[in-house]
């Protein structure tokens, strides 16, 4: 029998009552200077901002909101058709300076205790792969976390969100100013992902702002906002896994 996630309690003010059960999981990054000022905020009344739990570089999880209440920590946000996420969703703020004040990589036991603390949080709420997702997969245009170093790889090697290594296909790469029936299929594709970008066949700000936040999740090796052809095959090769 495996044993109890261990979990420090530090509850929140911040938060109401949920509109729906969890069906979408949110990793971000603190994006402050220490955990400690992180956690501050995330109680603080006065910020009203929160998360159902924080983890600590050192491994260390807290709880501060119950799963049961909706915790504010997507703020405007879509995926797979549903808007303003915090009503059906479950938010893990992940200790990280971000890419403002020093972005770094998770130190391992700060990642074993993430993908602990999914598995606990699937135990007990229907989530699926496909509903795992970092904060700039749901706000593209305004949030970078959790970013390009945390390693969505080894989460879902861990049985917890959807990954797949794809070849290079063939192709010129699109790029913003570009237009036609390529850039028309490649926001297809990122709409049957769960983006919120309808296609117009315009390469437009838009549509820059969700390649780089899946190139962050899906193709960490060069976020640029280039859909070249490394890009693409892991797209298509996500699609067909039936994400």
């Amino acid at each position: 029998m495996t044993a109890p996630l261990e979990v420090i309690e530090a509850p929140s003010p911040n938060f109401d009552a949920r509109t729906a059960p969890p069906q979408i999981l949110v990793l971000h990054y603190t994006g402050m200077r220490t955990g400690e000022a992180a956690l501050a905020r995330l109680r603080d009344p006065l910020a009203k901002v929160s998360s159902h739990y924080l983890v600590e570089e050192d491994g260390r999880i807290f709880r501060l909101v119950a799963e049961e209440r909706r915790a504010w920590h997507a703020g405007v946000s879509f995926w797979k058709g549903a808007r303003n996420l915090n009503g059906v969703s479950i938010g893990v703020e992940i200790v990280n300076p971000g890419h403002e004040f020093g972005y770094r990589a998770f130190p391992d036991a700060q990642v074993a205790a993430v993908i602990d603390l999914v598995a606990d949080i699937r135990a007990r709420w229907t989530i699926d792969d496909g509903r795992i997702v970092g904060h700039s997969d749901v706000a593209p245009e305004r949030k970078d976390d959790p970013g390009e170093l945390f390693p969505w790889k080894r989460l879902a090697e861990a049985g917890h969100g959807l990954w797949v290594d794809a070849p290079p296909a063939p192709g010129l790469p699109l790029a913003q100013g570009d237009e036609g029936a390529g850039v028309f299929a490649l926001q297809a594709g990122f709409t049957r992902l769960g983006y919120d970008l309808p296609p117009s066949g315009r390469f437009d700000a838009a549509t820059r702002d969700v390649v780089i936040a899946f190139q962050r999740h899906w193709r960490p090796a060069t976020v640029d906002g280039i859909a070249d052809g490394a890009t693409r095959a892991q797209l298509m090769a996500l699609l067909r896994l039936g994400a």
